[in-house]
């Protein structure tokens, strides 16, 4: 079926705006009939023939099929400390739950482990940043599927932005189900009369049908927000405009890496090797890359563990130690 603006409900082309619908839905067509690639190098030849197939036959003439599954399957659990000096005395130790990168049709039994674990962490809302499926040029009804049958576990408190791997038709559904995305648009969490906002935006690696000024447009100058970015390429802008806190994905940390964890592919252009996994900086904004919580392409890991990141919210280092 070819898409057309008129496939998209109008209160969603109202919000991501009919110039940005159109552009996205556009693109949406070509990657399906591959004649764009998303990749990078080597990975721009996904318009001809299977990138991943190789890198999976490889792995298995390698013998490291069974290990790279195993790998995919050992998520760990990250805590990252974030310092915000202006946070509200409500809000201190708040726990932000960030899920990546699900590709949730790659494999079921990952699903599984990742509903397992996530299960076993104290939290106060879960925020998303992008990607649940896995490959463009097949159709999405099993990661939307996959997606619905998540939704009840999480935090009633959930927030989503859109992937380069997400079609837009897919909002619709999620939202029907109990998930907000945010298109470029914000929401705030109220505690005790005080407000932190989480702001998202459209993907901003592929589509670029992001816009970080109107995200934020809603916010006050003197409360906390918190930027969901699936891609850190956005760094810089939301540096220059006041964000505290910006979550990203979309780089894996790599996926398939060499000892000591250094990625042999970056899908992230612009981006310095601090950006593509942990904790960095731009000017006082504080950032953070997951290494994403699923995995893409193939179902292997190497040197490289996903996972699920907690982030809890602290007005000082001693209010943090405390916790």
């Amino acid at each position: 079926m070819t898409l057309t603006a008129q496939s998209i409900p109008e209160s969603i082309r109202q919000r991501l705006g009919e110039e940005k619908t159109g552009r996205r839905l556009r693109l949406q067509e070509k990657l399906k009939q591959r004649k764009v690639s998303q990749g990078l190098g080597l990975f721009a030849l996904e318009r001809f023939f299977s990138v991943n197939a190789c890198i999976g036959g490889i792995i298995s003439l390698c013998g490291m099929k069974e290990r790279g599954f195993r790998n995919i399957m050992d998520l760990r659990i990250e805590q990252h400390q974030v310092i915000l000096p202006s946070l509200p005395a409500a809000f201190e130790g708040f726990r932000l739950l960030q899920l990546a990168d699900l590709h949730c049709d790659l494999d079921a039994n990952m699903m599984t482990r990742i509903r397992e674990v996530m299960l076993t962490i104290p939290h106060d809302a879960v925020v998303l940043t992008g990607d649940y499926h896995n490959k463009v040029s097949e159709t999405f009804e099993h990661s939307v599927n996959a997606m619905i049958s998540l939704i009840p576990y999480l935090h009633p408190l959930r927030f989503a932005v859109l992937g380069n791997h997400d079609f837009l038709e897919k909002v619709e559904p999620l939202e029907a189900t109990g998930l907000t995305f945010l298109l470029n648009e914000s929401a705030f969490i109220e505690r005790e009369g005080s407000r932190i906002w989480i702001c998202g935006i459209d993907d901003p690696h592929f589509f670029l049908t992001h816009d970080l000024v109107q995200a934020r447009s809603g916010v006050p100058v003197n409360e906390i927000s918190i930027l969901l970015s699936h891609s850190p390429e956005t760094y810089r802008e939301a540096g220059s405009l006041g964000y505290d806190l910006q979550l990203s994905g979309h780089t894996h940390g790599g996926q398939i890496c060499a000892p000591g964890g250094i990625p042999l592919y970056r899908n992230a252009p612009g981006c310095r090797r601090e950006h593509l996994s942990g904790s960095w900086r731009e000017g006082k904004m504080i950032g953070y890359t997951s290494r994403g919580t699923g995995s893409a392409g193939v179902a292997a890991r190497f040197h490289c563990p996903p996972e699920i990141t907690i982030h809890p919210l602290h007005a000082s280092p001693l209010t943090a130690g405390q916790g």
